[in-house]
């Protein structure tokens, strides 16, 4: 009677488990990986994403710093476009030679050492933590922004629930957390062109009094601070919004999803991804500048931005309340990479016997549940260290990044 009761028990734990994770796969099946594979799209949404968020903060705390110098937002984001593509061309060769995927750890262990290569792959783990952390802050403190302050107590518990939500999405396969978050993306890139297009369009005929007030703010600056101090200004506000390039790495981590041909579907995918995060964080830190934007407690400065530019459009407040929404949505695209890229990282630490061995180990959904958990509590440690501070996070992410 025992054992009946015990296998009863057991047999009501794995419908329960897999009713929550999905039913195991049968890695036999011919068709399998062509599944859960992904094609230069789905691999832009569930890789790419990662770097086009993180304009969601990157410029932000680039442009905090920069306080009445606001001027100087014009410069970084000249700078960021640049150091995207600079970023972006080195990765899409990593691709060339390394189309087996694994970034900085495999390339560092075969063309430097052992070392260095376990030195680049730890630095990955703890930047895909990172990921998945500053992303679901940052997307709640969008979200936040068009609630009242008294709901910012609220906003820990929500990023909790955002990361098992991610657990559980993740724990049930690859493509199928790809595809629920694919909507909120594309919404993400038609509301930001509209917001960003509009903005530097809204000034088109002020080219000339914003030039003259550029060259007067810098003249004044430059009689009163001198170029040290300038630069020093750019230098540091450049450096607090390093995490504007995390991400860019994803794409050539993530090799093992692609779609077959992989290194052409990578390197479109880096084309895709480094084109939308250059027009996006350059833009933005433009808009900033241009519309003059203050910081307010509670409220983000895309927030912000987006009820100066649409408040006076046919539902304007709408469009700005969605264009945030979507916002919030990509963050947690984001943090998907993290859940995605970090958990294959480790695979292939734990193959060269840097980790243990589990963490090679498909589970019977084919998903890496070893690394998807420890990804997942880790993230929730690293909330309640910083108590969901993003600005905590962001030095800390800068830091890791460069």
């Amino acid at each position: 009677m025992g054992s009946l009761n015990s296998k009863h028990e057991k047999s009501l734990k794995h419908r329960l488990w897999y009713k929550l994770v999905g039913e195991p796969r049968n890695i036999n099946e011919p068709s399998l990986f062509h599944k859960i594979s992904l094609i230069p799209v789905l691999a832009w949404i569930g890789l790419g994403a990662d770097g086009l968020s993180s304009s969601s903060y990157g410029p932000e705390e680039a442009f905090r710093t920069l306080n009445s110098h606001t001027y100087i937002a014009i410069l970084i984001g000249v700078a960021t476009a640049f150091t995207v593509f600079i970023i972006a061309y080195a990765y899409a060769r990593i691709i060339e030679h390394f189309p087996q995927g694994g970034g900085g750890y495999i390339v560092s262990t075969k063309t430097i050492s052992d070392s260095a290569g376990v030195i680049s792959g730890s630095a990955l783990i703890v930047d895909y933590m990172l990921t998945i952390t500053v992303s679901l802050v940052s997307c709640g403190d969008a979200l936040f922004s068009f609630l009242p302050l008294a709901f910012q107590k609220y906003k820990l518990i929500f990023v909790v629930f955002l990361v098992l939500l991610l657990i559980i999405l993740n724990l049930r396969g690859v493509k199928d957390s790809i595809l629920v978050l694919a909507p909120i993306f594309v919404v993400f890139v038609v509301t930001h062109i509209l917001l960003i297009g509009y903005g530097i369009f809204y000034h088109a005929d002020q080219i000339g009094p914003v030039f003259n007030q550029f060259n007067s703010s810098f003249k004044h600056d430059i009689g009163t601070i001198g170029l040290i101090g300038i630069m020093a200004i750019f230098l540091r506000a450049f450096s607090l919004g390093g995490g504007t390039y995390t991400g860019i790495e994803a794409v050539s981590n993530g090799m093992q999803i692609m779609r077959e041909p992989k290194v052409q579907t990578g390197k479109r995918t880096m084309v895709y991804m480094a084109a939308s995060l250059a027009f996006t964080a350059s833009g933005l830190l433009i808009c900033y500048a241009l519309f003059q934007i203050k910081p307010l407690e509670g409220r983000t400065l895309n927030a912000i931005l987006a009820d100066e530019i649409f408040r006076n459009w046919p539902l304007g407040v709408w469009i700005a309340l969605i264009t945030i929404l979507s916002e919030g949505g990509l963050l947690m695209v984001a943090a998907q990479a993290g859940f995605v890229d970090g958990p294959r990282v480790m695979a292939n630490m734990a193959t060269d016997f840097w980790l243990p061995h589990r963490f090679a180990m498909l589970s019977e959904q084919l998903t890496m549940q070893n690394g998807v958990l420890l990804m997942g509590i880790a993230s929730i440690i690293l909330l309640f260290y910083t108590n969901g501070s993003i600005s905590a996070l962001v030095v800390m992410y800068s830091i890791n990044v460069f």
